[in-house]
């Protein structure tokens, strides 16, 4: 078994335990080394966002100094969810591995699908999206782009 996968497998299997959250665990590597560990800790930490891709690009940026993680990859025991594949992007991450399918998850009870077929579909019932007041809050973003030293990320 390769190596970076066994560890977040051992993370997924450590929950089975701690019950933190999920079986689901991850690890980001980068040139051969683990620089970022992660474990689904939803229920432990009472946050939605607490999924194991999540923690491990929490735990990685923390210990190099940066939002950015660019030359990394990510080990992860499951296919990520739409949530953990826009932080992954976010983090400039380029390689994704994956033990568990996104269907093996729906097997297990989690709701994946449900989140992509409303970005497919915009079904109705699961979100309404309102735009409103953005005379006033497009402000900010005007201020923003006159600004000569700002950072895009």
């Amino acid at each position: 078994m390769n190596e970076f996968m066994n560890t977040a497998k051992r993370l997924a299997e450590d929950n089975l335990r701690s019950r933190e959250g999920g079986p689901f665990g991850a690890c980001i590597v980068k040139d051969g080394k683990v620089i970022g560990k992660g474990n689904n800790q939803v229920l432990k930490n009472c946050d939605p966002t607490a999924h194991a891709e999540i923690s491990a690009i929490r735990d990685a940026c923390r210990r190099i100094g940066s939002h950015d993680l660019s030359g990394c990859e990510i080990y992860t025991s499951c296919y990520p969810c739409p949530m953990c594949l826009s932080a992954i992007i976010w983090s400039n991450i380029k390689k994704v591995y994956y033990g568990n399918t996104k269907e093996d998850a729906a097997a297990i009870g989690f709701r994946d699908d449900l989140i992509y077929d409303y970005i497919r579909n915009g079904r109705d019932g699961i979100l309404d999206l309102l735009c409103i007041d953005r005379d006033e809050t497009i402000k900010a973003f005007e201020a923003f782009s006159n600004d000569p030293g700002k950072t895009i990320y």
